[in-house]
């Protein structure tokens, strides 16, 4: 008699590991080739990852994102303190009730609040407190936490992808290719960002609320019955949307509260001084709570807020004060293994950074295009390409940023291309890649919150992909052939 045996799958774990040694192995194959230092402007060459840089990636993974990390800590124990008094659940079944009949327009809304905070600001970290949130919300709602986390991630993603003025991507780029001595056009920036922030968008909206609206009828989730199981007992929702829910005054206290805590985050981080520098300067006051004004807010200043706020939401909402420090204690405990995941995402970009690959591979294969004769339609596709595999072992916009666009930009400018759309291949090839690498830490964490694996965001996520890669490429490299 057969025995069944039950088919497993990678985790996360595994991914990652796999992914930092295929980057090690690169090293090694790529180790003495030479290339331009873009800092001192001095030749170097590509060293070889050592078995010590290979164990000390993880570490040095977990130091290099250590503002990301003590954020989703401090998140944690905001979110189980948000829990413990129960309002966040009664919350959400209030705003289904609500919504009934109108669910799917508040995923077109929210995926393009998400983008807006993309397109200008590059949300991306931010967006790990959504993930829970939402994967709730729409558990309840009938659909399942496939169509929450693809709110958040879409969303944000699609406006990233079309940057316009996001500092740490095209503000980055710019900067770069000016350091470099080349001029950019900023308004023809601005107009190609548009185009692909718009297209990606309604493609994407389009994708999730179709889905959405075939497992609210009976068509089926991507996720397994068990997965679903654990999602419901992590949200602690039951899908109980029927029944009577009343909102306590101390529980409506703690919600306005809790939106207060994302909008004064949200506040910190967008670039008031990219946007308007008299908003910027009247802003001055609000350096009061970390010594950063609303603007220039990091990581570390949002950790801040969010563990006083979760301190303030426990005094307001819990019965027992005595159970803040506990829930702190477990919020934290919760993190630990969404924290590795991000750490672990982070230590192939350290063995990129400290071996010279990434910059070698970038020169190399550009000199290569631009060497070969190729019209500038197909150079554009073939540079998107390149984009592309750079931005699985470079997740960071700014990143990338500020290792291609002072070798390409003055390359493509040389040749009397378009260097306005070379720098948004570089933000939009890095937009689209950071939708479903392994190697982006607040994709891992976010889905990790959610309790969606890995591989069934890919398998859900495959055809959307496809689509939105290849409308990207379409409109890049005939922005290249028309503007050249």
């Amino acid at each position: 008699m057969a025995v069944s045996r039950k088919k497993r799958s990678l985790s996360t774990f595994a991914i990652l590991l796999a992914v930092l040694l295929l980057v090690a192995v690169a090293t090694w194959l790529a180790d003495g080739q030479s290339y331009t230092d873009p800092d001192t402007g001095e030749k170097a060459e590509v060293s070889g990852a050592a078995l010590s840089d290979i164990i000390m990636a993880p570490i040095a993974g977990w130091h290099d994102a250590g503002d990301v990390i003590g954020f989703v800590f401090c998140l944690g124990a905001f979110l189980a303190i948000i829990n413990e008094t129960g309002a966040l659940e009664a919350g959400v079944k209030v705003l289904v009730k609500k919504l009934r009949g109108r669910e799917i327009v508040l995923v077109w809304v929210l995926m393009f609040v998400f983008s807006v905070g993309g397109t200008t600001y590059g949300m991306g970290e931010e967006t790990v407190g959504f993930y829970i949130l939402l994967a709730a919300t729409m558990l309840t709602a009938g659909f399942d936490p496939i169509v929450g986390a693809a709110t958040v991630l879409l969303g944000a993603g699609c406006g990233v992808l079309g940057s316009t003025i996001n500092p740490f991507a095209t503000g980055a780029a710019i900067a770069a290719a000016a350091d470099a001595g080349v001029s950019v056009n900023m308004g023809i920036v601005y107009a190609e960002a548009v185009i692909l922030w718009l297209a990606t968008y309604f493609i994407s909206a389009l994708f999730v609320t179709r889905y959405a609206k075939r497992v609210r009828a009976g068509g089926g989730s991507i996720l397994t019955g068990e997965q679903l199981g654990v999602c419901r007992a992590t949200y602690g929702a039951s899908g109980g949307a029927e029944e009577y829910v009343r909102l306590t005054v101390p529980q409506k206290r703690v919600l306005w509260l809790f939106a207060l805590s994302f909008v004064v985050m949200i506040l910190g981080f967008i670039p008031w001084g990219s946007l308007s520098e008299g908003m910027y300067d009247s802003l001055g006051w609000s350096a009061f709570f970390s010594g950063s004004r609303l603007g220039d807010w990091w990581f570390d200043d949002a950790a801040s807020w969010f563990l006083i706020m979760g301190i303030i939401i426990g005094v307001v909402g819990l019965k027992d004060r005595g159970r803040i420090i506990p829930c702190i204690i477990s919020g934290f405990g919760d993190m630990i293994a969404v924290n590795l995941v991000i750490a672990l995402a982070r230590a192939a970009t350290v063995i990129m950074n400290t071996t010279g690959l990434g910059t070698w591979i970038v020169e190399a294969s550009v000199s290569a295009l631009s060497a070969s004769g190729l019209p500038a339609a197909l150079f554009g596709a073939l540079d998107y390409l390149l984009h592309i595999v750079l931005s699985f072992l470079v997740p960071s916009s700014s990143g990338l940023a500020s290792l291609s666009a002072p070798i390409v930009s003055p390359i493509v400018a040389g040749l009397g291309w378009s260097v306005e759309t070379s720098i948004m291949i570089n933000v939009a090839a890095n937009g689209f890649v950071n939708l479903f690498t392994p190697t982006c830490g607040f994709i891992m964490g976010g889905l990790a919150l959610a309790r969606i694996p890995y591989e069934s965001w890919l398998k859900w996520a495959g055809r959307l992909l496809s689509i939105l890669g290849l409308t990207v490429g379409v409109i890049l490299s005939f922005a290249m052939l028309i503007l050249s």
